[in-house]
């Protein structure tokens, strides 16, 4: 197989793991016999500072020429405590995933047991888990219309959606359930909202096509109580742009760091891979960040991508291995961490690809 991929380090921490992430596909490329060919691109403040702008077009043309896209993180604290500033990272993140097509956001809440002390929820509250979220991502907040007064005393957001936008991903986290455990749970807040009563409505008439998967309704407000409480109670989640992000963020600790989770946001053309964490610019360059959600969305796009389910499920099971033995980042080593070997971003970047070659040799 022969695969052209963008990588787009971003800001932060993004270069730092997304390095290791695209090792990983290295070595798989050598394993497989796969020919991975890569370019880098800006984007975020690291592309402000450069061209002025947080999504150059050259970047843009490189995404829209690429089979896959590996990106890190974008963010930068100047803008967190300035609002006021007009040209921003996050603009250039939501403007790819808008221009290309990009509607569905995929996160797997990949539980590893090694790690269910990591989190603050109760062990036995977690084990077993496994969710898979399909967060709708061109809609809602993000791009609906912005106001500010002239005073700039008053502002608004414009929550905002159409019939197909709900319809098109509502499919896609429907056939998922089909392949899953066959349950689906849509999240909304239709007591109060009319985007969330078009959601609701839509989901109902879409849901009639897939007799054979369960269907739930739940407020958002509840959704977020019960993740906590009975995380297990949920097989496949669907929802809106602004309810998934705060969801998503909250099953981190169910996963017991942000740097463990991955996400896929697909659409119409070529996929987008990424870490849910942020660009944390307070551990950039400190050597502390956790590569692994990295590599896990490189395995996102072998499976869901490439269509590579064996190359996916060995890197996968090579981070499993390495868990098993001891080997941890700061973020995922618990109070006893005596009982762990705690290693930087690169020697855990370093010991995947060592524990990948191994599982080749010894199969």
């Amino acid at each position: 197989m022969k695969k052209n991929i963008l990588v787009i380090p971003g800001d932060g921490i993004g270069p730092e793991v997304t390095t290791w992430g695209k090792a990983a596909l290295e070595k798989i490329g050598e394993i497989f016999g796969h020919e991975f060919t890569f370019e880098e691109a800006l984007m975020g403040h690291a592309a402000i500072e450069v061209t002025g702008e947080p999504l150059p077009d050259e970047t843009l043309e490189k995404a829209r020429q690429s089979d896959a896209i590996l990106f890190g993180a974008i963010g930068h604290a100047k803008y967190d405590n300035d609002p006021s500033l007009k040209v921003r990272p996050e603009q250039g993140l939501l403007k790819i995933r808008k221009e290309l097509g990009l509607f569905a956001n995929l996160r797997p809440i990949l539980l590893f047991d090694e790690l269910l002390q990591a989190s603050s929820i109760k062990p036995e509250i977690l084990r077993g888990t496994d969710i898979l979220f399909f967060r709708e991502l061109t809609g809602d907040v993000y791009f609906g219309e912005k106001t500010r007064s002239e005073d700039r005393n008053t502002a608004s957001d414009l929550m905002i959606y159409h019939r197909y936008e709900v319809e098109r991903i509502a499919h896609k986290a429907y056939q998922a359930a089909q392949q899953r455990n066959k349950r689906l749970c849509s999240v909304d807040k239709a007591n109060v909202l009319e985007s969330s009563r078009l959601w609701r409505e839509t989901v109902q008439e879409i849901a009639k096509q897939y007799p054979d998967v369960e269907t739930e309704h739940m407020f958002i407000d509840n959704a977020a109580m019960q993740l906590i409480k009975n995380p297990k109670k949920f097989d496949v989640v669907l929802t809106a742009n602004l309810f998934g992000d705060i969801l998503t963020d909250e099953a981190s600790q169910i996963a017991g760091s942000m740097g463990m989770l991955a996400s896929a946001s697909v659409g119409e053309s070529t996929g987008f891979f990424e870490p849910i964490h942020g660009s944390a610019h307070d551990i950039a360059g400190k050597d502390l960040a956790n590569p692994l959600a990295s590599i896990l969305s490189s395995a996102l796009m072998l499976e869901i991508g490439f269509g590579l389910k064996e190359e996916a499920k060995l890197l996968v099971d090579t981070i499993d291995q390495v868990l098993k033995e001891g080997f941890r980042t700061h973020d995922i080593a618990d109070q006893n961490t005596n009982r762990f070997k705690v290693l930087g971003t690169a020697e855990m970047g370093k010991l995947v690809l060592k524990f990948l070659s191994q599982k080749l040799i010894t199969s």
